[in-house]
């Protein structure tokens, strides 16, 4: 089995100073990791240089965002009344439902800022309930060569206590140069590996097969066949492995490598995607976009997606619906 490598793109974030993001997901190949359905990346970047992160009053329905910093620090405003500070190693993740809007601002003293931005697709049983907002500063958890943070599901003995609606996994991996780590996955979910540092090379366990880096597939009888080598993925590039592999053995290259372990069970739902909203039809989009028009050219009022708590920025309009339909991702 090999690894599907996933190279990102830039994207612009924000107004005329628009803040660079590589995306790595969705793209025209893929669009969905277990419910994961959005990977931005961003970072290290000079604040006095790039203007940081100025993301004004925004709507969301029917996902989660995930919010997680390897430096600097995000003020988050949302209309559910919350008001939290976005730190390095700690998670916050906000549940959009029905609706809600937020604003993500980095803080006054931030002079890097480099971290991750994530969706989740809420299932249909949950994407119409009422928003809310958690946090969680997971311990550290680890061996020689490595360390783990487990924000999201459960992985090396450890489990975050924040709910999800599907089965999801969700770690920050340290690696030091040439550190290998053996990593037992859940065979039933899709994995997306998420490389920010260094380059880390992925050996995939499978019933009791192990594939070396070399390509030779070893089991305890001894060497049976030769497959493709291992593969390698690079800074800012996301390794997808599909359901399957019991074990992952992760090796760092000789800078050390910081991943991003991501997972879940295949979604199995249709989702419809367009600015940030997560839907399952063209209609129900455009209705959501209607909303969020209607809320701002009435002005500005508290309707479906309310306002964020605090903040005085102008809200950012909907673009333009297309011209075509928009089309179910799978």
């Amino acid at each position: 089995m090999s690894v599907e490598v996933i190279t990102a793109r830039e994207v612009p974030l924000g107004g005329l100073r628009a803040m660079l993001v590589r995306r790595t997901l969705p793209t025209r190949g893929r669009s969905l990791i277990g419910a994961w359905c959005f990977l931005d990346h961003y970072g290290p970047d000079e604040v006095a240089a790039s203007g940081g992160m100025s993301v004004a009053p925004h709507p969301h329905i029917g996902l989660q965002t995930v919010s997680w910093l390897f430096s600097g620090e995000i003020e988050h405003r949302d209309s559910a009344g919350n008001h939290a500070m976005v730190r390095p190693g700690e998670l916050n993740l906000m549940t959009a439902g029905r609706g809600i809007s937020h604003s993500e601002v980095s803080t006054s003293g931030t002079t890097t800022l480099h971290g991750a931005q994530l969706w989740v697709a809420l299932p249909d049983e949950a994407r119409d309930g009422k928003p809310g907002f958690e946090h969680f500063a997971p311990p550290p958890v680890g061996g020689p060569g490595w360390t783990a943070r487990v924000f999201l599901g459960s992985l090396l003995g450890q489990t975050s206590p924040v709910a999800t609606f599907t089965p999801l996994l969700g770690a920050e991996i340290l690696l030091e140069p040439g550190a290998a780590l053996d990593v037992p996955i859940d065979p039933a979910f899709e994995h997306g590996i998420l490389v920010d540092t260094g380059a880390v090379t992925v050996v995939e366990t499978e019933g009791g097969v192990v594939e070396t880096p070399s390509g030779v597939v070893e089991t305890s009888s001894g060497v049976v066949e030769q497959r493709a080598p291992a593969s390698v993925v690079e800074t800012h590039e996301l390794g997808y492995l599909p359901p399957g592999p019991t074990e992952l053995n992760l090796i760092a290259g000789p800078d050390g490598a910081r991943i991003l372990l991501l997972g879940g069970p295949p979604f199995g739902e249709p989702i419809v995607m367009w600015w940030n909203f997560v839907g399952r039809t063209h209609e129900e989009v455009a209705s959501a976009r209607e909303a969020w028009q209607q809320q701002l050219e009435q002005g500005y009022h508290d309707g479906r997606f309310g306002i964020p708590v605090g903040n005085q920025m102008p809200p950012i309009p909907a673009p333009a619906m297309p011209q075509v339909r928009l089309k179910q991702r799978h």
